[in-house]
Parts: C-alpha cells; sequence; structure tokens
C-alpha cells in the first residue's frame, strides 16, 4: 500500500492529520481506534481479506440519543423477549467480503451481542442480542465506531425500511443515450460518406462519441470493474473479468483508432454492448424479484387458526385472513401467526422457531406475543396487533438452526463449471488474439473481445436458480409448500417412503365416532371439552367437534404428553385420556380398534372408539408409488386396522404398529443406514422427531396451524392423493435444469466457434449474451409448466 493512504480505510493521508501507531499510517484517530480494536479481540485478521478494507467511522455525538427511548426501539425490533432481541438494520457501506466477516463477528467485539446474519443483496444486518448486557443504542454505537453506521428512518419504519436502489436503472438510462447518440453520429462513417462538409467534420465528430461514450465506459459499466477487481484481490476469477476485460479492451482500441486516425473505433458497439448486458442483468433482477414476491405473498402458508367472533363462535380462517383487532384462539403446540397482546392469564411459548432455543418464556395477561412462538399447554386467547407478514414467517421457517446438511448435486456441477470455465476462457481469448494478430489487427480485436462477450455463463448461472423458483411456484399453486429449493432436488432422490398413519393416510373428516362405557353428564362433558380445546392431536380435535358444544371454563393445568394423551386439571375436577397404556386400563387387548379412553376424577369411565376414513384415493396413490418406491406405514395405534389396511394397500407395502415418537425417529435412522433415501409423511406434531431425522420430511396440514420447524414441506391434506405427481414432477425439474445446463453450453460452444474464426461482431455478441439468458429462462419455464400438465 502507499505509505499516503490509511491502513483501515484507504483514504489519503493529510501530512499534517497522519498518526503513527503500531507501525501503520492512520488518517485519523477514529480509524486508528477501529485497528485498536480489532487487536484486541484477535480481529486483525479482518485487514486480510482486502488492503483498506474498513471506512472511516463517524463522530456520532447525540446522533442516536433516541434508541434510549423504549418505546421507539420497540418499534424498530423484530422480536422481544427478555433475554433476546433481535433487530434487522440496512447498513449501506456493506460492499465486500471483509464486510460481511466483521458484521458477522460482532459477537466478539461486544458482550451480549449473540449472534448477527448479513443480508449481502439487501445491505442488512439482523442481529440478536441480549438487552440485559447491551442495547440498541451501544450496538449501533459500536457499528458507528467501525465505519458500518445503520440508516434508522422511523419515518417509514412500519413500510418495513424498503429502500429501493434504482442505480441499475440510472446506467441502463446512460448507456441507452450514449448508444443512441453515438449510433446517430456514426451514420456518415457507417455510409463511408465522403461529402466535403463530412470530411472536415470527421475528426470533430469522432471525439464527439469519445466524450460522449465515457459516462457509459466510466459509469454504467463501472459495476464489472469493480466486480472484478475485488475477484482479482481475493485470489478469485468470476465471470466479470472477461467481460471487465472486453469493455476496457474495446475502449482502448477505440481510442488508439482516434488518436492516430485509423478509423472511428467501436464506441458504438461498447455502448450497446454495455446496455445490452445490463438490460439482460435487469431482466435476471425483476425475474428473481417476481419469484420472491410469489414465494412470499401469495398465501405461502395454507394453515388456519381459530378466530373468535364477538358472539363466542370459533371459527377457522386463513392466516392471512386475520386484521389488526381479531381475536384469536392458539391451541397446544399450534404456532402464533401474528404480533399481538395476550388476552388469557398466562402462556407458556416456546421460539425455537426465531432462536433455535426450545426453552419457554411465560407471559402473562397483557404481554405481547410475538409470530412465530409456538403454544405449549392449555389453550389461550390473544388481540392481533398486526396483520400477518407471509414473509416474515418464510423467514422464520427458514431459520439456518433447522436446515439439514445435504449434498446439493446441480450447485455441485455449477460450481465445476464456474471453477475452470472463466480461466479457459481468457486463455482461449488470448490464444484467438495471438493467432489473428499476424493476420488482421482489427479482426484480432474483434475475436478477443467476442470471445470475451459471448461466452458469458449469466443463462448456466441462472438456469438451476430460475427453474427451481418456477417449480416451487407451481407446487405452491398446487397446495406444496416447500421450504426452500433444495427440497426438489432432496424429492428427486427419494426412494423409500414413509407414511403416519393417524391424521395423515385417515382423515379428520367423515369419521364415525362410537362411546362405549359409562355414560357421561353434562358436568363431565363440560370436563371433557374443555380438555379437548386445548389440545391439535387429529383425534382430539375430531372428538372435541364430536361431542356437543359446551360452556368455556379455563383449566388451572393441562399437560398433552405426545404420543400418549392429555392431564387437566380445573376447579371441580381432573381429566385424563389418552392411549389404554396411558390410563393404565387394558381393554384394548380384547378389542383392536382406534379408541381415545377417559378418565374423570380418577374414575375410568369408558373409551371413544374411531372407525377411521381413510383419505380418497388412498389405494390409487399407494398402487402407483409402489411401482418406484418402498412403501411403510408406521404408526403409533394397535394392529387394530392390519387386515383393513393389508387389503387397501399393495402387497409390498410394510405396515409397522404400536411405535412411540421416539421408535419412529430410530425407525428412520436404521433405513437411512441401510442407504436409503427417506421422506417421512406425517401430521406434524407427534412425527416432529422422525420428520427431521428424515431427508425430506412432509407435514400434512388440514386446516390447522400444526408443524415442526425441522420439516421440509407443507402439504394441504386436500392434495394428499396427488404425492405421486409431486414426486415425479420434483425428477422433471431436476431433468429440466440438466437439459438448460446443456443448452446454455451448447449456446457457447455455438457463439465461441463463430468468435474464434473472426465471424461474430463484439456488437453481436453483447445481442446474443441476454438472448441466451431470455432462452434459457424461457426454455425452463415451458418446460416446467408442461411437465405440470402431466398426470
Amino acid at each position: 500500500m502507499d505509505a499516503t493512504n490509511c491502513f483501515h480505510c484507504g483514504n489519503e493521508i493529510i501530512k499534517k492529520e497522519e498518526i503513527l501507531f503500531d507501525e501503520k499510517r492512520f488518517c485519523c484517530n477514529g480509524c486508528k481506534t477501529v485497528y485498536e480494536i480489532f487487536s484486541i479481540n484477535n480481529m486483525s485478521c479482518y485487514y486480510d481479506f482486502q488492503a483498506s478494507p474498513g471506512a472511516t467511522p463517524l463522530d456520532i455525538n447525540g446522533k442516536y440519543d433516541f434508541l434510549e427511548n423504549e418505546n421507539i426501539v420497540s418499534k424498530l425490533l423484530e422480536f422481544q423477549e427478555d433475554a433476546t432481541h433481535i433487530i434487522s438494520l440496512y447498513v449501506p457501506h456493506i460492499h465486500c467480503s471483509s464486510c460481511i466477516w466483521i458484521l458477522e463477528n460482532l459477537q466478539k467485539l461486544q458482550s451480549g451481542i449473540n449472534t448477527s446474519q448479513v443480508n449481502f443483496p439487501e445491505k442488512k444486518v439482523r442481529i440478536n442480542y441480549n438487552p440485559e448486557k447491551t442495547n440498541l443504542k451501544q450496538i449501533v454505537a459500536l457499528l458507528c465506531s467501525i465505519g458500518y453506521e445503520p440508516y434508522i428512518s422511523l419515518d417509514n419504519f412500519e413500510e418495513g425500511k424498503k429502500v429501493v436502489d434504482r442505480s441499475l436503472v440510472y446506467k441502463i438510462g446512460v448507456a441507452f443515450f450514449c448508444f443512441g447518440n453515438i449510433m446517430l453520429l456514426s451514420f456518415p462513417e457507417y455510409f463511408e460518406v465522403n461529402e466535403f462538409w463530412i470530411n472536415q467534420y470527421r475528426g470533430f465528430l469522432r471525439w464527439l462519441v469519445f466524450a460522449i461514450s465515457l459516462p457509459s465506459f466510466l459509469y454504467s459499466a463501472s459495476g464489472y470493474y469493480v466486480s472484478a477487481w475485488k475477484s482479482i484481490k481475493a485470489g478469485m476469477l468470476n465471470i466479470e473479468i472477461p467481460i471487465a476485460l472486453g469493455i476496457i479492451v474495446m475502449f482502448i482500441r477505440s481510442t488508439v483508432d482516434i488518436i492516430f486516425d485509423y478509423g472511428q473505433g467501436f464506441f458504438d458497439s461498447m455502448c450497446g454492448l454495455i446496455f445490452f448486458m445490463l438490460l439482460g442483468k435487469l431482466f435476471q433482477q425483476k425475474t428473481y424479484s417476481f419469484l420472491s414476491f410469489e414465494r412470499d405473498y401469495k398465501s405461502y402458508f395454507p394453515i388456519a387458526i381459530t378466530k373468535i367472533l364477538s358472539n363466542g363462535t370459533e371459527i377457522p380462517v386463513q392466516v392471512y385472513d386475520i386484521k389488526k383487532g381479531d381475536r384469536l384462539l392458539i391451541r397446544n403446540q399450534e404456532l402464533i401467526p401474528v404480533d399481538g397482546i395476550l388476552i388469557s392469564n398466562k402462556a407458556s411459548i416456546d421460539y425455537s422457531f426465531v432462536t433455535g432455543e426450545a426453552v419457554p418464556i411465560e407471559k402473562k395477561s397483557g404481554d405481547k406475543i410475538f409470530a412465530g412462538g409456538k403454544q405449549l399447554g392449555k389453550v389461550i386467547e390473544m388481540e392481533v396487533l398486526f396483520s400477518v407478514s407471509n414473509s416474515y414467517l418464510t423467514q422464520l421457517w427458514s431459520n439456518d438452526v433447522f436446515q439439514k446438511k445435504v449434498e446439493i448435486k446441480h450447485k455441485t456441477i455449477t460450481d465445476k463449471i464456474s471453477r475452470y470455465f472463466t480461466p479457459a476462457l481468457l486463455a482461449l481469448a488470448v490464444l484467438s488474439f495471438l493467432y489473428w494478430i499476424f493476420i488482421s489487427v482489427d479482426t484480432a480485436f474483434n475475436v478477443f473481445t467476442a470471445i470475451l462477450i459471448v461466452a458469458c455463463p449469466c443463462a448456466l448461472a441462472l438456469t438451476a436458480p430460475f427453474t427451481q423458483g418456477n417449480v416451487l411456484r407451481i407446487m405452491g399453486r398446487r397446495k406444496l409448500y416447500l421450504k426452500n429449493a433444495m427440497v426438489i432436488e432432496q424429492l428427486a432422490k427419494v426412494d423409500t417412503i414413509v407414511f403416519d398413519k393417524t391424521g395423515t393416510i385417515t382423515t379428520n373428516e367423515k369419521t364415525s365416532i362410537t362411546y362405549e362405557g359409562e355414560p357421561l353428564n353434562d358436568f363431565e362433558l363440560k370436563l371433557l371439552g374443555n380438555t379437548l380445546r386445548g389440545s391439535n392431536h387429529p383425534l382430539s380435535r375430531r372428538l372435541y367437534d364430536f361431542i356437543p358444544k359446551q360452556e368455556k371454563i379455563e383449566p388451572l393445568h393441562f399437560e398433552e404428553i405426545i404420543g400418549k394423551g392429555i392431564n387437566a386439571e380445573f376447579e371441580d375436577g381432573t381429566v385424563k385420556l389418552g392411549s389404554s397404556q396411558f390410563l393404565q386400563h387394558m381393554s384394548e387387548n380384547t378389542h383392536k380398534k382406534t379408541k381415545v379412553h377417559v378418565e374423570i376424577n380418577g374414575v375410568y369411565k369408558g373409551s371413544y372408539i374411531f372407525n377411521n376414513q381413510y383419505r380418497e384415493g388412498l389405494e390409487k396413490l399407494f398402487e402407483r408409488l409402489s411401482k418406484n418406491y418402498k412403501l411403510i406405514v408406521l404408526s403409533g395405534d394397535n394392529d387394530g386396522e392390519r387386515k383393513i389396511l393389508e387389503k387397501m394397500l399393495p402387497a409390498n407395502a410394510t405396515l409397522v404398529f404400536n411405535q412411540k415418537p421416539e421408535q419412529k425417529l430410530h425407525y428412520i435412522e436404521n433405513l437411512q443406514k441401510q442407504g436409503k433415501n427417506v421422506m417421512m409423511v406425517g401430521d406434524g406434531l407427534n412425527d416432529s422427531g422422525a420428520l427431521a431425522q428424515s431427508n425430506v420430511g412432509i407435514s400434512i396440514s388440514e386446516n390447522v396451524n400444526v408443524f415442526s420447524p425441522a420439516c421440509d414441506g407443507i402439504l394441504d391434506a386436500s392434495q394428499f392423493q396427488k404425492i405421486a405427481f409431486f414426486m415425479n414432477y420434483s425428477k422433471n425439474a431436476m431433468l429440466t435444469i440438466y437439459m438448460s445446463f446443456t443448452l446454455s453450453l451448447l449456446y457457447n460452444i455455438v457463439g465461441l466457434s463463430f468468435a474464434v474464426t473472426g465471424n461474430l461482431l463484439p456488437i453481436v455478441a453483447a445481442i446474443i449474451m441476454p438472448l441466451s439468458t431470455i432462452t434459457v429462462v424461457s426454455f425452463v419455464t415451458i418446460m416446467s409448466n408442461i411437465y405440470a400438465t402431466k398426470k
């Protein structure tokens, strides 16, 4: 580094203000202080990422005093609990790998910060901190002290702090202006007009063209130079390098032509090249934005929640129909979809969706509760503060804590191609240039530039994410909601499908229920109804709908033991219901049916018998799946319906009964040890462990707001019979990706063959490049839509 530049920020040092410290030069005390902070905390490797990576720290005297106001801070926070606060801050200075590194290591600079995650495209950092050890003002002061001042605007905060970046549109506008005007001024050159006045002003017109080309060269194409330079400094070769090199070569060659009067140069081609490439980039950006919008805001979750009307009636509503002021009923294990105020006396909330930690937090009436929490225990009521944000729920569901470590084959292929693509392209361009330079200088420069431009693998890089984005959108419209694009490839690899029985292959509707035992009086039915009201188990929900509606009373204690049953305590009595083993009543040895046994005030009363109704299309679905997959039914119930299932299902389907939740998990684990790729389809409550263990976990949703954060997808119960379609569609999606890989490579091969032989002008190469992207995107869209229409 030059001795006159600051070691931290790279700015030129004014001699009078120069500060020497640790044998390094700094432009101000702020930069020196940042260096000291990093050194003291053993983080000086920050400077290994690139030279002068930092920004000059700012003096913020009193600027952020408003962050001492708790009311203001509470509006800025995404999540707020006793020991955990979460906030997303927009940091405009985020620009490179060293920025990401330092901002994701804030916990080393300040105690109380738990984690920090950078969203590079949006220039945001999401900080999880402990308010008992630090506060938001101190965190903002820390960010300012190391040169990363956040932008906090209270005026537009309610709208999500959206900062619209229009720089690409401006660059396209400038490039188009330059391209159009240079084309007009170059007409005499194109048509070789030799009129006297043209010859007289030819030199002036050429220098005017040169001047007009400068904004396009210096401003519109600046993103390519910056990206290429950072890539070189990081010791990597990205695709921006050949593009930036091609533009620079065209500019230098054209300038030389004008200076030595060899001709008008290629300024028109250069500006056209920049314009068409930026146009292609805008097309990609709009494409991704569209897919993101579809994923985030079009009823992403099929879940519904119970809304309490003013007359006390309970009705299910879709989450995106919830409005401010609505009163909601949240049962045991249900996800809280919106921020609100707790109406009930107390609640126990599990925020593992948000923090990854499953330690329940106790709340009392009047406390604020946040979206993403899971209610544990007895039923609660809450009042809605804000309407649902599906994008926020998506963010919670996609929390890194719950991601499964899997190898993504297509990504590996793309990475391998990209790793060797740029060096091979540069080598080919140089060799072709050396060959043609001895034949024709003009052709040599044309060939060199055309090769660098036409072989841009933008289409190659776009093919996988766009295909998967389109497939996610189509699956979402058909009510299979996948957590992320990686699940598509995992679905395509599945060879074994494991189904839960109750609530999965059986439906919550159309079930006949009978009671045997001592009849229950009105008081006992009231206790039973209010016990069932708090449970989300499929049998509990069916039984709650079956018995007459009861007066609402609040349980003093409620405990649901997954896979076993429920204990509830009221002022006037106790209720225990569940399996025969849970109640220690062994009547099922003689009558093997699905039953829920009831005990009130310590006295066994009887049992409700469920004659299960299997889902429509179950036999056809299993018959179709059995041709390509090993099928297993894994049930926690007894084997009373084994004979019925053996008649309904294919002969090669395996039936396993009396499985506790932990036994289901071990069963899947054993299948995986045998080399099987397992998909588990369950109800999301009793099966959370098995869903997490499987390669792909799909939770069936039947208007119930219950699923595991570890599941990979949510399937609306009405689409159960289409599982075979989704499995086949995922395989066709991967086939589409590989076909589009081939198409993109063919584009490059054909384009390079013309460029190497001198038959492709740079401007034509510039037009072909975005066209190849449009072609590949159109291809994957058409193919994924065609496969979606297949039965």
